[in-house]
């Protein structure tokens, strides 16, 4: 197996037919052997039906029938654990990405690692999902560190050794990149072509503004403190340690030399709220740390990404 496409559904009803004749006929002129991963992320619609009946007549096609509405990034995970590819390609049901985008995300997996989708003009309306897109492609590309106009363009390809390490909640699908560049992966982006979506609703609003900022949170920390919580608790329990203590000592200053009355000041309340956070915090890293020792010994779980290995043993 040379290439799966992922695609996650939700009634998806009148979309699902047309896109798979489309992916057909790019898919087949390709001349390689591919297989293409439908994910029914519990729709409500005919949906389910029509993909049974699509599967019925192409071999190449697998569905995933999930009991219920898990969310896309379930969904995903779902496509990532049964495809089969040595590339595996990622795209939205709703026909607004186009199949004849998947041979340029090919030419450039050649060289790279991950091939991430940018729609340049994107045709969606502008303040309910363009205005927060722009806002929060910024903002993650800043935290993260990993530059990509586009976070949240479904078409993306991915080579199998990277997508198989990933272990994706919440919303983390659109941060695979970032996430992905923990093991040191090469990643392009490329223009794509966007359509209007024609049919059906779509699934996406403002609100997941939130889920993905807090995300955003999540990622940063998973990226730069995983392996080390004491680094991130650590210095701002002791700096809070230590205002608390200054705090403190000139209150007692205060209450020697110059015989002022210190019990009812709000700065003797700060002072002391100020060492207990410390303590707490910097007692959270220890436990971090614990955790995250426990963790690894039990798992297995390696602290580094081998990208290969040259010497006689491979031979």
């Amino acid at each position: 197996m040379t290439l799966s496409i992922v695609i996650p559904v939700y009634n998806e009803e009148e979309n699902i037919q047309i896109l798979h004749e489309k992916l057909k006929k790019v898919l087949d002129s390709l001349n390689k052997e591919y297989e293409i991963l439908f994910i029914d992320d519990g729709s409500t619609d005919k949906t389910l039906s029509i993909l049974e009946e699509i599967q019925s007549g192409d071999n190449n096609v697998l569905v995933l029938s999930l009991r219920r509405n898990f969310g896309q990034t379930a969904a995903f995970a779902a496509g990532f654990d049964f495809a089969r590819g040595d590339v595996i390609v990622t795209m939205d049901g709703d026909l607004q990405n186009d199949p004849a985008d998947i041979p340029k995300l090919l030419e450039f997996i050649k060289d790279n690692d991950l091939v991430s989708g940018w729609r340049k003009k994107r045709k969606d309306p502008f303040l309910s999902r363009r205005l927060p897109s722009r806002i929060a492609n910024w903002l993650i590309s800043n935290v993260t560190g990993v530059k990509l106009h586009d976070y949240g363009c479904s078409l993306k390809a991915y080579r199998r050794d990277v997508i198989k390490n990933l272990k994706l909640y919440g919303e983390m699908h659109r941060f695979i990149p970032a996430v992905a560049s923990w093991y040191g992966v090469r990643i392009a982006e490329v223009e794509t072509v966007h359509y209007p979506r024609l049919r059906g609703s779509s699934k996406y609003g403002i609100s997941r503004t939130i889920k993905v900022v807090l995300d955003l949170i999540t990622v940063k920390f998973l990226q730069s403190f995983s392996t080390k919580p004491i680094q991130f608790f650590g210095p701002i329990g002791v700096l809070s340690g230590i205002l608390g203590f200054l705090v403190s000592v000139y209150l007692t200053i205060d209450k020697l030399f110059f015989g002022r009355n210190i019990g009812g000041r709000p700065l003797l309340l700060l002072g002391a709220l100020l060492i207990i956070v410390g303590i707490q915090l910097i007692g959270m890293g220890l436990l971090g740390e614990m955790i995250v020792r426990v963790y690894h010994e039990s798992q297995r779980k390696p602290i580094y990404a081998i990208k290969k290995i040259l010497g006689p043993e491979t031979k």
